[in-house]
Order: C-alpha cells, then sequence, then structure tokens
C-alpha cells in the first residue's frame, strides 16, 4: 500500500500516516511494529517515556532484514522526556535513543512536552539542535507546544520546529493551532487521532459518511485528519485494524463532509487535562 508523503519545512519528506506505538512494550511492540511495517506503514512513533524504544528498533530492524527495504524508507521517530530538558542532558538523552533504537541517525526527535512550569524546553531545544549536528537526528520538533512556546524558542534560536504533535481529534480539532502551524510551515501530527475510548463513531456526522462512502468510521475520521493536512498516529496491535487504519487514501470526503465532522469540536474536547500551559510529564 502506498502512502503519500509530507515535505517537512528542512526539505525532508515523512509519511502522511504513521503508526503509535504507545502503550505497547515488550514482544507485543516488537510485533506491533514489525506487523505494521509489513502492512504498509514507513512512520513509526515512539517516546523515551513510553518504555519502548529497545522493542521498536528490534521490530524495525527484523522487518528491513526479513523484506529488503532499505532503512531510508522507514522513518523513525521519538521523543525527549521533561525530566532531560538541561542542554546536556537532551543531547545525552538523544544518544540514548540512538543506542537504545539502533537504527542508525534517527529521523525525528520531538520535545514531548514543554513542561512550561519547569521552563526550560529553550535549553532542550537547544540541545535537539546540538543533537541534530552531530548526526544523531535528521529532523528536530516539538510536542504539545503551544503558539507562545513555539514563538519563545523560534526567536531564541531562529530554528522552527518541523513538526508540532498535538493532541487532535474531532472533537479537539485545534483549529487555531493548526492555523498557527500552517504560518510557520510546521507540520501538525495528530496524537489519539481518533479520540481513544471518547471516538465519536456514533456521531450522524462520521456514521453518515462512512455509510455514503463504504468505509468504517474510524477511517472517516483518519480520512478527516488527512485532508485536513494532519499526520494522524493511529495504534493497533491487530494487524487487521492496522491495515484498515491505513487504507484511508482510496476515498475523499466532501466538504460539507468535513465541515460537519469539524463542527464535533468542543472547547472542552481534550481527552485529559493536558493543557500544554499546566501539564507537567517528565
Amino acid at each position: 500500500m502506498s502512502i503519500p508523503t509530507r515535505t517537512l519545512n528542512d526539505g525532508h519528506a515523512i509519511p502522511s500516516l504513521g503508526f503509535g506505538t504507545y502503550p505497547m512494550k515488550d514482544q507485543e511492540c516488537v510485533d506491533g511494529v514489525r506487523s505494521a511495517l509489513e502492512t504498509g506503514y514507513r512512520l513509526i512513533d515512539s517516546a523515551v517515556n513510553y518504555g519502548n524504544e529497545v522493542a521498536v528498533g528490534r521490530g524495525i530492524r527484523e522487518f528491513l532484514d526479513a523484506s529488503g527495504t532499505p532503512r531510508e524508507d522507514v522513518t523513525v521517530q521519538t521523543k525527549l522526556p521533561g525530566r532531560h530538558h538541561d542542554f546536556d542532558a537532551a543531547v545525552a538523552s538523544i544518544q540514548e535513543s540512538y543506542d537504545r533504537l539502533q537504527v542508525g541517525t534517527i529521523d525525528v526527535v520531538l520535545i514531548h512536552w514543554p513542561n512550561p512550569i519547569t521552563g526550560k524546553y529553550r535549553q532542550a531545544w537547544k540541545g535537539l539542535i546540538e543533537a541534530r549536528e552531530r548526526g544523531l537526528v535528521r529532523s528536530i520538533g516539538v510536542s504539545n507546544f503551544t503558539a507562545q512556546h513555539l514563538a519563545h524558542i523560534v526567536d531564541e534560536t531562529g530554528v522552527t520546529p518541523v513538526i508540532n504533535q498535538i493532541e487532535l481529534h474531532p472533537y479537539f480539532n485545534q483549529e487555531d493551532m493548526r492555523a498557527v502551524h500552517s504560518e510557520r510551515g510546521i507540520l501538525t501530527q495528530s496524537w489519539s487521532p481518533l479520540g481513544k475510548r471518547q471516538a465519536p463513531y456514533a456521531e450522524p456526522a462520521v456514521a453518515d459518511a462512512a455509510a455514503a462512502h463504504g468505509v468504517t468510521p474510524a477511517q472517516v475520521i483518519l480520512r478527516w485528519q488527512v485532508q485536513l493536512g494532519n499526520v494522524p498516529l493511529p495504534k493497533s496491535a491487530t494487524p487487521s485494524r492496522q491495515a484498515e487504519n491505513l487504507d484511508v487514501f482510496g476515498f475523499e470526503l466532501t466538504s460539507d463532509e468535513m465541515t460537519a465532522i469539524s463542527s464535533l469540536t468542543k472547547a472542552d474536547g481534550r481527552l485529559f487535562g493536558g493543557d500544554p500551559d499546566t501539564h507537567e510529564e517528565m
């Protein structure tokens, strides 16, 4: 299955739909990553705090060895934890991720959360820039940053993140942040792109579109994500569901369907109290 790509502001390209690995660990993670790659995924998302980088790397290497697929065809992405936001700690943490993954240069590293109360995300960003200079990582970005956090790091370093990965699903469509990203040339990635346990599969806007196109409600939501210009990162350890989630490039939602799904958004639509202005994750 061929997946379209999106070009980042540093000139590199990544697939327009990826595979999330949280909360998989150990052999389940190895098997899930390998199955996803065999299904056709070419973007694998991990994080230090997921505790699964070793398993993710193993799943990728097993797939590459068995299939003969070139390493450069798979985008490997991980995230820097809050406890490593000091400059030296950030560089050392990325080196540790490099060593755990064992896939060579990491394609993308993101700052996982800004942790503004601690207030060291500027140092962390400089650490990512240094890690890129050292060849540990190819492209650098952030996750869960607000417009203000983005302005701080760009103004201080002159380096714009290639990606901001944020919570984004029909009940929380992040219209304002998507506009900020568009203005700065930052790609939007969506975590929890289906809405987890609150997924709006029964909402008429979703269910009617699914019936009209002969697809599942989950496929409708992922197609909505792609048409908005986001890169969604659905997770499933089930091969059949992995294939279903990837199969969203053979139909197109109408403008009315897109508007109806976007209109499901709520001011308080976050899945948990993950407000980047207050949430701390070390």
